[in-house]
Formats: C-alpha cells, structure tokens, sequence
C-alpha cells in the first residue's frame, strides 16, 4: 500500500520505512525484519545489527548496508532494487555520498543504501554524486536502527 511521504527532514544517508514483521531465525536461515517504504510497494527483508525496540506497523529509522560485487555506472534506467519483496540481490541508483576510508558508496534506489565495494579495481572515488550506478548484492545485507 503507498502511504503520504513523510515531511519531517532526515539525514539523506538514512532510510525511513514502517516496520512490517520481525521473523526470528532458524537452524538454516538467520532471522530479519521486513520494512516497507513510503511511497513505493517495497517489503525489504534484511538482518538486524543490534536489537530493534520499533512496534511492528510503526516507522523506523536506520542505515541499509549490502555489500556489491561490483559497481557498475549505467547511463540509462531508474532507481530500484530486485526484488520488490525479500532480500536485496540487485539495486540500482545514484550515488549521494562516499566513504572513501571504509570503501563504501551511498545510493539512493529509493531509499539509500549503503553498498560496501569488494572489488579491489574499484574505489569510491571513481563515482561522483549524481552518477548512475547498478550492482549485485551480496548475501546479508543489514539494518541498524537509529
């Protein structure tokens, strides 16, 4: 379901979403949460770091982490992430900021995701903000409440 766009101002590196469900781990699988953005029909499912106190059906506020096989620039499409519901295993978006100590690039798919670069031929550095990027998602990507 869309819902209105929120209106009070964030950290742009921060994503915003309502918490759906908390699905604790099993002898194959860890356990994660679901995450639904506003105006958008995604349902992320990524790994708790550090213990989430949000009431199911509220908003939390947090950083996605993923980490990228390689990052790619692309001239053309949009911002999204496949698929639209589960784990992130392809995002696509522009970048709006770099960590060049920790190897890590900011992209906005919708909602920021902060993508680790494994590559070793491939910095931060290389992409500027407004550059379009794509790229593969690791296993295991993450959230942190704030």
């Amino acid at each position: 379901m869309l819902h209105p766009a929120p209106t009070t101002k964030i950290a742009p590196t921060l994503a915003r979403g309502e918490l759906q469900a908390i699905i604790a781990p099993t002898v194959t699988r860890p356990g994660y949460i679901v995450i639904e953005f506003p105006n958008s029909s995604y349902q992320m499912h990524l790994i708790p770091k550090g213990p989430i106190t949000t009431p199911i059906g509220k908003r939390i506020i947090g950083t996605i982490r993923a980490t990228a096989r390689r990052v790619d620039l692309v001239e053309t499409g949009g911002k999204y992430v496949e698929p639209v519901f589960g784990h992130p295993r392809r995002v696509q978006g522009s970048v709006i900021g770099a960590d060049h100590r920790s190897r890590v690039l900011v992209v906005d798919a919708g909602m920021p995701i902060h993508c680790t670069m494994t590559d070793a031929r491939q910095d931060p550095s290389q992409f500027a903000p407004g550059d379009m990027v794509s790229f593969d998602v690791m296993d295991g990507a993450t959230f942190s409440a704030e």
